[in-house]
């Protein structure tokens, strides 16, 4: 294979020759970034800069020191153990795999249907008269589910960089466009909190949105997929891990600008979720003209595009880890065989069970773009959504401070406090999350 795939787990004799970190190598961090930094993650952090401007922005740079944290450990077990994270969560009992079964099921059964929903809106809004927004959804859900069925994850990593450039070159763009004052916005590094009621669970709510979801656990399985499996591509991993959340603070601050200067100063206010995005492009055509507004809708295209794609590709491969690690479990194979490097062979991408969940996440969630979402399910689904985080820090450092990792790859203090922290502040999100949530309905 050529120099960008590794040799083999840690189990030899010898310790495999560390990799010379180089940007060459750089790809699973773009792939993860792109994934994690959805349409809603942009309205979130457009609304906190049109409500509180500049304020916020040291707490959206923290949410990404948090998540480069849980991000290094999900990859340093991948490569430190050879092991794959599902497998190490099977370790620590049964509840885990309750957790992840019902988890994926539930979630990506209606994740599919606001992915789908997400990509077709910018659509919709560039060709107004073709064709209603469900189609164009059941439009970008097929697509993705035609592009990830057919390639391995190369042509994968190759079109998602090429959808983040686009990201990129329309969330710098924009924020030049809309000239920011540097000096306040250098002011808004100081942890300053706004002075209004719930200030502090806004904050960390903001923290905890910045690209954060089952996607961080996928950095590990796209980093196998990518052929690093030993502990010889560990200052890779780094070097892309920070790549990649350094590419999401980028968009982040980027349309905090965007929300600090076009809607802040003008005292303007946008819908949450994704339809606040096709409101902004409105924004953005009064006052710069209609080529700019196009720009950013496909911006907008491409940021939920990525999301869409990447969690076909990468939560389908978690999946498809399940499936077969009970399956060797119920035949008593040998569970070492549970291993990155089938993930770098590039089979699960064409196991059966991988293609199964790609068919969960497209064609049952179609119901729900006719239907609209039952209230009963949105609920399980946003308890699910909030309970996950808590679940991967916490789990990741059980499995690092534990003798299931290699004692010179366990977790040091630095490691512990970022995802002590991640954990507590995820917990208190998820409490958040479940408090509001109007159970007085749901019986």
């Amino acid at each position: 294979m050529a120099d960008t795939t590794g040799s083999g787990t840690t189990t030899g004799a010898s310790a495999p020759q560390p990799r010379r970190s180089s940007w060459k190598y750089i790809g699973p961090g773009i792939v993860v970034a792109a994934t994690g930094v959805g349409a809603g993650d942009l309205v979130a952090t457009l609304i906190a800069g049109s409500n509180f401007g500049y304020t916020l922005l040291w707490a959206a740079v923290i949410g990404c020191v948090v998540k480069i944290s849980l991000a290094e450990a999900a990859g340093r077990w991948h490569l430190s153990t050879g092991r794959t994270l599902f497998d190490g969560w099977a370790s620590l009992g049964r509840w885990t795999t309750w957790f992840f079964v019902v988890y994926v099921v539930i979630w990506g059964y209606v994740y599919g249907a606001a992915a789908m929903s997400s990509s077709g809106l910018p659509l919709q809004a560039l060709f107004p008269d073709v064709m209603a927004l469900k189609w164009w959804a059941i439009l970008t859900g097929l697509v993705g589910l035609v592009f990830v069925w057919f390639n391995k994850y190369a042509v994968f990593e190759k079109v998602m960089t090429v959808l983040v450039g686009i990201m990129f070159v329309v969330t710098v763009y924009l924020a030049v466009r809309v000239t920011p004052h540097l000096g306040d916005a250098f002011a808004g590094l100081l942890p300053v909190l706004p002075d209004e009621k719930d200030s502090i669970l806004n904050t960390l709510g903001l923290i905890g949105g910045v690209g954060g979801t089952i996607t961080l656990a996928a950095y590990g399985y796209w980093v196998n997929a990518k052929g690093w499996t030993n502990t010889g591509w560990m200052k890779v991993m780094r070097l892309d891990n920070r790549v990649a959340y350094i590419t999401t603070g980028v968009f982040v601050v980027a349309m905090l600008f965007v929300g600090a200067e076009m809607l802040h100063s003008a005292n303007v206010a946008i819908a949450s979720g994704d339809k606040g995005l096709v409101q902004l492009s409105d924004i953005l055509e009064k006052e710069y003209g209609s080529a700019t507004a196009k720009l950013f809708l496909i911006g907008f295209f491409a940021t939920s595009f990525t999301s869409l794609i990447g969690v076909w590709h990468g939560v389908s491969l978690m999946f498809a880890d399940f499936v077969e690690r009970y399956r060797k479990q119920r035949a008593g194979a040998d569970e070492k065989a549970l291993s990155g490097e089938e993930v770098a062979s590039g089979a699960r991408e064409k196991s059966v069970p991988f293609r199964a969940y790609l068919l969960w996440l497209t064609f049952p969630p179609m119901i729900l773009l006719f239907q609209g979402q039952p209230f009963r399910l949105i609920i399980i689904y946003g308890v699910l959504g909030a309970a996950f985080m808590p679940f991967l820090a916490l789990t990741l450092i059980w499995l690092l401070n534990s003798s299931r990792t290699p004692s010179e790859w366990r977790n040091g203090r630095l490691s512990n406090s970022m995802l002590a922290v991640a954990g507590l502040l995820f917990l208190v999100l998820c409490v958040k999350q479940i408090s509001d949530q109007d159970w007085s309905s749901f019986f």
